[in-house]
This record gives C-alpha cells, structure tokens and sequence, in this order.
C-alpha cells in the first residue's frame, strides 16, 4: 500500500498533500504553524511541501538530508513551472506579456 502512495504522490502531488492533509491533519498541522503555508504549498510548490510534511519530525524538524530532499523537490517544482512556460509559448496565436 505504501508503494501505491508513493507512485500516486509522485504523479498527483497537490491531491497526494490534501488526502494527507485530510486523514492526518496531526502531520501537516506539526510541520506548519498555520493553514495558510501549506495552501500555499499546494498551490506553488506542491510535490516540495509534501516532501516536507513527510519527511518532519516533530520536536527536530528537518536533518541534512531532508532539506536535500526538500530543495531537490522544490527544484522539480520549478522545473515544471519553466517546462510550463516554455510550452505555452509554442502555442500558435500565443502572445505572452
């Protein structure tokens, strides 16, 4: 069943956070001091925030590696964003700012 999770959270991560989020609102609530971080987080930088709400221990927060998995994650956010951005400007008709 774990390896379900992790194949889903990889693919749909936004969706993946909120079913955390949903049935074990004890993990999202101790990484994160207010609800406001995390909507962000699903938002922008979505597979980067699950990996940290994973990945936190309550009382230590994040080792070195952790925030290496986390800054990794955050990389591929960004990637996706370019990746996007890049995509919509070969759109025939298209006309960015």
């Amino acid at each position: 069943m774990g390896c379900l999770f992790a194949l889903f959270a990889g693919v749909f991560p936004r969706l993946a956070l909120f079913i955390i989020w949903v049935a074990r609102p004890v993990l999202v609530n101790s990484a994160f001091d207010s609800w406001i971080v995390p909507l962000l987080g699903i938002i922008f930088l979505p597979f980067a925030t699950l990996i940290y709400v994973v990945l936190y221990v309550p009382g230590v927060g994040l080792t070195g590696w952790g925030w290496f998995w986390v800054i990794l994650a955050g990389l591929l956010d960004i990637g996706h964003w370019v990746a996007s951005a890049t995509q919509r400007r070969q759109i025939p008709g298209y006309r960015g700012a």
